[in-house]
């Protein structure tokens, strides 16, 4: 870079700060420092140097199974990685209070220097059996380290390689405890990858912290998160989790007492779950100094829908101090039929009250399958998916789903899917369940025939479902001009429906 610095040192220091904030910190400091002092002093701030990603994020084109993250982890590469360990890293050693490594290169970099003020490490792609050989190394370097650390991410192996068990999850979570004596702040294995969520078979009786304030985890069971609020965190303020089966356990827990220290709470569940008012709701009547509370579910097996009048009788009135409530709850029910189904209207009438949120609410009702749901949830809308949208759905802008499903007893036209296109402008999966034949296939002739009507595009798909659809889809998608796929699309099918 030293040749092309010419042109940097004609801008003044205003303009750089602005160009260097766009880039990644990392790229910027391999390029640039060491070409001048000018430059130097600038690179040397704390907005370039404090929080360092020495690892590389690579999209995974395979995120339709369950088992492999939405990205994979690699090393930086090595002429990279190499001048950072050999020369940039010990000339601002002292300014560096995070790092976020991955596993193959993590200890040549957390030994190339001296890091007097590091406070943060997170640690990626890595397996819980080489963590724990890690946090026990009693040298004198890493015994400094453990003292310093005070907020820590463990997020294991992304890369569909991961060969630890259970067991070796919840030894670490347990040794992490005993070795960040200072820790205030984890998040403990963020993936949703089944294997990879903790599960304790008895309650950690070695697991007690007093200075934990802050707790983001993902757990199988939801006794596990029982085991988290008995007391053993007693100063927790934020606890985060992730729950794979939210359902009655053989293990009596009689625990219940209030939450005081408790401010803020998320809890996330992609399964259904029959428990809503036996589980969830008595556990949130513990949080009684909760401030903020957001919740991701699917309630089923209940007589009613959850709507804003549940919500405010069974929660918002048990919680005085809550000034912030966000939700995603999907609620199905086969006590409702065509003539006593609520209407939309009537949903959203329930939250007249919430005068904080905006509220959006959907009733769908299935006849072949003989029950019906009720979505409702608070914009802006945060799940990376979005699963079971019906011809009902309004559209909106959705930037953070990557992963949508559709599901109807009543088939979806052409209009249908170009607004899905307009409402998911990112996405990366797509499945179709629906077995109705197309009504406006004839019309469909006539839009391929017509270049007034507007092309639909899916820029960043990656995976197209449609192993539940009827064969109208397949032409719809894989042969009308009017619908463009970008390359490299994996397509999962029937095949006996698609031969025919």
């Amino acid at each position: 870079m030293k040749h092309s610095s010419i042109h940097l040192d004609n801008l003044p220091d205003e303009i750089l700060l602005i160009i260097f904030n766009k880039l990644n910190n990392t790229t910027l400091l391999y390029s640039l420092l060491g070409v001048n002092k000018r430059l130097n002093k600038i690179l040397y701030d704390s907005i370039f140097t404090n929080h360092l990603t020495l690892l590389r994020r690579k999209p995974n084109h395979l995120i339709m199974f369950q088992s492999l993250s939405s990205h994979l982890i690699y090393p930086l590469v090595d002429q990279i990685l190499n001048r950072f360990c050999l020369e940039i890293l010990s000339e601002i050693h002292d300014k560096i209070e995070w790092l976020d490594l991955e596993s193959s290169s993590m200890e040549r970099i957390l030994l190339a220097t001296n890091y007097p003020n590091l406070s943060g490490l997170g640690l990626y792609n890595i397996e819980a059996k080489r963590a724990i050989d890690l946090f026990s190394d009693e040298t004198r370097f890493f015994d400094t380290l453990k003292k310093q650390i005070v907020s820590l991410i463990i997020d294991f192996d992304t890369n569909g390689k991961q060969t630890s068990t259970e067991y070796v999850y919840v030894s670490l979570f347990t040794h992490i405890f005993s070795t960040f004596t200072n820790l205030r702040s984890l998040k403990f294995g963020l993936s949703p990858i089944w294997c990879q969520l903790l599960v304790f078979s008895t309650p950690p009786s070695t697991v007690i912290c007093s200075n934990l304030l802050e707790l983001h985890v993902s757990l199988q069971r939801f006794i596990d998160c029982l085991y988290l609020v008995d007391g053993r965190f007693n100063q927790l303020h934020t606890l985060h989790v992730h729950i794979g089966v939210i359902s009655s356990s053989r293990i009596l827990i009689n625990n219940k007492e209030n939450l005081p220290n408790l401010r803020n709470f998320s809890l996330q569940s992609d399964m259904y779950t029959s428990e809503y008012d036996e589980l969830i709701v008595p556990l949130l009547h513990r949080m009684i100094n909760i401030e903020k509370l957001d919740l991701s579910l699917i309630v089923c097996v209940r007589k009613t829908f959850v709507d804003g009048y549940d919500l405010n009788i069974n929660i918002v009135d048990h919680m005085r101090k809550l000034n912030r409530f966000t939700f995603n709850i999907r609620s199905e029910s086969r006590f409702y039929n065509k003539f006593n189904l609520p209407l939309n209207g009537n949903i959203q009438n329930t939250f007249k009250d919430f005068k904080n949120n905006k509220i959006i609410s959907c009733v769908d009702y299935f006849q072949d399958m003989n029950y019906s749901q009720c979505h409702i949830y608070s914009q802006p809308y945060k799940l990376k998916y979005y699963h079971k949208i019906t011809n009902n759905f309004r559209g909106g802008l959705f930037k953070c789903v990557r992963k949508v499903e559709l599901f109807d007893e009543h088939p979806f036209e052409h209009e249908f899917f170009l607004l899905i296109q307009k409402s998911f402008p990112l996405m990366e999966n797509l499945t179709v369940i629906n077995h109705k034949r197309q009504k406006n296939k004839q019309f469909r002739k006539l839009i391929n025939e017509n270049q007034e009507f507007s092309i639909i595009k899916y820029p960043h798909l990656i995976h197209l479902d449609f192993a539940q659809t009827s064969k109208d889809y397949h032409k719809q998608f894989l042969f009308d001009n009017k619908i463009c796929l970008p390359n490299g699309v994996t397509v999962r099918m029937d095949y006996q429906i698609a031969k025919k």
